[in-house]
Parts: structure tokens; sequence; C-alpha cells
């Protein structure tokens, strides 16, 4: 396990734009998801 989290260190350490965007990815989703859940309840 640790020789796994060794490769992905190694990956994003020489990727550090692929970080930001997979973080930055994340979040719309999470957002999108809230907003979906949100509007699903609703009257139409």
């Amino acid at each position: 396990m640790s020789s796994s989290n060794s490769q992905l260190r190694a990956f994003f350490a020489d990727h550090p734009r692929l970080m930001g965007v997979l973080f930055a990815a994340c979040l719309l989703l999470s957002q999108a998801g809230t907003v979906a859940a949100g509007n699903g309840g609703g009257t139409w």
C-alpha cells in the first residue's frame, strides 16, 4: 500500500496542476449534486 501511495505522490508532484483540476472538478460535482437534490423534492 505504501508503494502505491508513494507512486501517487510522485505523480502529483510531477503534475501539480492536475491536482488542482481534480479538486475543482470534485467541488463542482458536489455542488451539482446538492442542486439536483434540492430541485428534485420541490414542486414544479
